[in-house]
């Protein structure tokens, strides 16, 4: 099990970003969460087997939100994540 911490920055909130993200992470057998920060990117917990897991990134990484753009995204191998039985958004 693949366990990595993003943070995703640019056009990331209030444009349906971590619903799309919860959608694309249950469509992928994803676990983990999603949380707006006050600095106006996203943070995400994910874990999931290898092949979602890289799926899942390059999907963030190009926005699962039609109208986000995503400018950078720091991510963190095996960080320390709460683990979880399903996708939430915070």
């Amino acid at each position: 099990m693949r366990k990595v911490k993003m943070n995703v920055r640019g056009r990331v909130q209030g444009v349906g970003f971590r619903f799309t993200t919860k959608m694309l992470a249950d469509e992928l057998g994803i676990y983990g969460s999603a949380k707006n920060e006050d600095d106006g990117s996203v943070t995400i917990e994910a874990m999931g087997d290898d092949t979602p897991m890289e799926t899942f990134i390059q999907r963030v990484k190009d926005s699962p939100s039609p109208v986000g753009r995503v400018t950078s995204c720091e991510i963190e191998e095996n960080a320390p994540i709460v683990e979880r039985r399903k996708f939430i958004t915070d």
